[in-house]
């Protein structure tokens, strides 16, 4: 396969911020006469690794394929086209999808016209591209975050030129509405409502991949939100890097609190959203969060550390007690509220005292759940080029630590649900006993429960019966 001209990234690009406005565009999605039907008889599969922005994204993806005539495959190696969209948050994450591109290999040997495409975060990082080129020439085509809505093209320059194709934006970005999409579920939504990252943590590449922060407008969530309950949907999740930073770029009056507001009064049953920075969550968006019933009682407010001076070496612009006042304003003014959050362990010289003031912050708050992770070094961040005088048998033993600690009060936030009613949004039947159902409570807990005549999508009352660290057990109760 030849060449074509490639767009490739720039860290340098990627780090500028500008004042001007991000550009909204609302397209009239049209595929080009000439390709508009390029995936009759042709299949596509997206494999999606990490956060939900990236879900969100191959929803989008495989809406565009589908306008295109593309049927999904729903299995891996009978597909003629294959997208792996792809996270750089952690660099294990990264050599996973490497070491998947390499599986591919083989079926691309036997099946010469399959196209292998990579997209996503890790696209927009200057060393994928360069180790994708120098090992990985199977790969046809990759494309980063910024222009999704080109993908017809983009096929169509692989398909008719049989060229490699490299287009990655290294760009602020823009809001493209309107776009196709083919939802993963019937019953709950991820619904962007804004675009990009401009805290610049230390170890942190989203900024540099998802470009700066960038709000849809009001009218176009709600649109969008509107069109989802008339099709019957019961929940939704709304998406942001930081969803407390929503309309700041807008100068949108009340900005995150005025539009959940707004969203709570459409009567969608289930509303959700993610992720909180610490440092935007304001006293009006707590006000709402407990003025609606349909704001559901679970909050996902990422910590990173407990510790002042390594909180001030990752840019999180928070100390440990503003952290404990706002996590306590949340308890207070939600009763019930579940928390979640994110923590880092081995950050740069992350001393023993540092490690337990993480520790005396998790006794302190009790979450509910933590998604707990080794510092991961990211080129082109400011922690890539830290020293660093903690070895990795510390690290590994710290995160053990960590771990049994989240462990042991995930499993007593729990008992508080031992022998109560839960209300459960049905996710669907377990695959090896047709008799047990799973869902989540109000409270986002994972409920495994048994129960006769429910489908997905309906919302049910459960009594739990028993306690696990992670997930509960229980059984439906009828209505009378």
């Amino acid at each position: 396969m030849k060449e074509n001209k490639f767009n490739l990234p720039s860290i340098n690009e990627a780090r500028r911020r500008t004042k001007c406005a991000a550009k909204i565009e609302h397209l009239e999605f049209k595929i080009p006469e000439d390709i508009k039907d390029l995936g009759v008889g042709r299949s596509y599969f997206i494999r999606t690794y990490g956060c939900q922005a990236n879900e969100r994204d191959s929803e989008i993806l495989a809406g565009i394929l589908e306008t295109m005539g593309y049927q999904k495959s729903e299995e891996f190696d009978k597909a003629d086209l294959i997208l792996l969209n792809t996270c750089a948050i952690r660099q294990n994450a990264e050599e996973k999808v490497f070491g998947e591109i390499g599986n591919l290999k083989r079926l691309k040997r036997t099946n010469p016209e399959l196209i292998i495409g990579v997209c996503g975060c890790m696209a927009q990082e200057e060393a994928t591209i360069k180790r994708l080129l120098s090992k990985y020439p199977w790969v046809d085509l990759v494309f980063g975050t910024h222009n999704l809505y080109n993908l017809p093209q983009l096929l169509k320059n692989v398909l008719f030129s049989k060229e490699k194709t490299i287009e990655v934006f290294s760009k602020e970005g823009e809001v493209i509405e309107d776009l196709p999409s083919s939802r993963l579920q019937k019953h709950k939504a991820w619904v962007n409502i804004m675009y990009g990252c401009d805290k610049f943590c230390a170890y942190c590449i989203v900024p540099y991949t998802r470009g700066k922060e960038r709000s849809r407008l009001m009218e176009d969530i709600l649109k969008e939100i509107d069109e989802l309950i008339a099709e019957g949907y019961k929940e939704v999740c709304l998406l942001g890097q930081n969803v407390n930073a929503y309309g700041r770029d807008l100068d949108i009056k009340g900005g995150f609190g005025a539009l959940l507001e707004a969203v709570a009064k459409t009567g969608i049953p289930r509303i959700r959203f993610m992720t909180s920075h610490p440092w935007n969550f304001d006293d009006q968006t707590i006000a709402i969060c407990a003025k609606y019933p349909n704001i559901m009682p679970y909050i996902h407010l990422p910590l990173q550390s407990g510790n002042d001076e390594i909180l001030r070496k990752m840019n999180r612009r928070y100390s440990a007690k503003e952290y404990k006042e706002l996590y306590d304003k949340l308890k207070k003014a939600i009763p019930g509220c579940s928390f979640t959050t994110d923590i880092i362990v081995g950050f740069p010289n992350e001393s023993d005292e540092a490690f337990k003031d993480t520790l005396d912050m998790v006794d302190y708050c009790q979450y509910d759940n933590a998604f707990t992770f080794i510092f991961s070094r990211r080129k082109g961040t400011p922690a890539y080029d830290m020293e660093d005088a903690i070895d990795m048998k510390t690290k590994e033993e710290r995160l053990a630590i960590l771990n049994k600690k989240v462990a042991h009060y995930a499993n007593l936030a729990n008992q508080r649900f031992l022998n109560t009613v839960v209300e459960v949004l049905v996710d669907g039947p377990s695959k090896k006993n047709p008799d047990i159902y799973a869902g989540y409570s109000k409270e986002n807990k994972l409920v495994n429960f048994k129960a006769n005549n429910v489908k997905i999508g309906d919302l049910v009352k459960v009594k739990i019966t028993a306690v696990k660290s992670f997930s509960l057990d229980g059984e439906m109760i009828e209505d009378k």
